[in-house]
């Protein structure tokens, strides 16, 4: 008989329990300028320039990472804050994982950094269309105010994954995880 196959969220937590994040929302240092680093859209970290080659620096960067009310990114620690830009979103989602079929699926993404998300209540599935008829900015919740692009590869199995619903006599095309319905985007007539 053949072993089932686990669900790549529990088998990842199973590994390696998740080294808890630092409490940066919680802490009020001085901004100290901005820091000549940059989040590209594709994920990529570039310090003065250059892609950061180091992915242990690029996931302690990210764990002190966050995004004020103002908008600004910022690194930050109990002693220090310093700015710094972001293309589009802090993270890229490369990897999605489906579990189970309509209200029981259940959707896991990974981000280039490591982190695992399931989308439902508190890792919301959002999908912009900044330009009416363009191309879609799909994103997911990570923590705090960050969020992480969906890969184009992604997307595409995300859609993959979807089905239609009627929701107020409108045509909706979505996903389900954990019981909740995401919008893909609404289906012409």
């Amino acid at each position: 008989m053949p072993y089932p196959i686990p669900d790549p969220a529990t088998l990842a937590a199973q590994l390696s329990p998740p080294r808890p994040l630092p409490p940066v929302d919680c802490w009020n240092p001085p901004l100290l300028g901005d820091m000549d680093l940059r989040i590209a859209r594709n994920g990529v970290w570039h310090h003065e320039g250059i892609p950061l080659q180091r992915e242990n620096l690029v996931r302690l960067f990210a764990s002190i990472l966050r995004q004020d009310d103002d908008g600004c990114y910022y690194l930050v620690t109990p002693v220090e804050k310093w700015r710094i830009q972001v293309d589009d979103a802090p993270f890229l989602a490369v990897r999605l994982d489906a579990t189970g079929t309509g209200v029981n699926q259940r959707l896991t993404f990974t981000t280039s950094i490591g982190d695992i998300i399931t989308a439902g209540t508190d890792h919301p599935l959002v999908v912009e269309y900044p330009v009416p008829g363009g191309e879609p900015c799909p994103y997911i919740h990570v923590r705090g105010r960050l969020c992480a692009l969906l890969s184009r590869a992604v997307f595409v199995e995300l859609v993959e994954w979807g089905e239609e619903q009627r929701v107020a006599n409108e045509r909706i095309y979505g996903v389900w995880s954990q019981g909740q319905f995401f919008n893909l985007g609404r289906l012409d007539e």
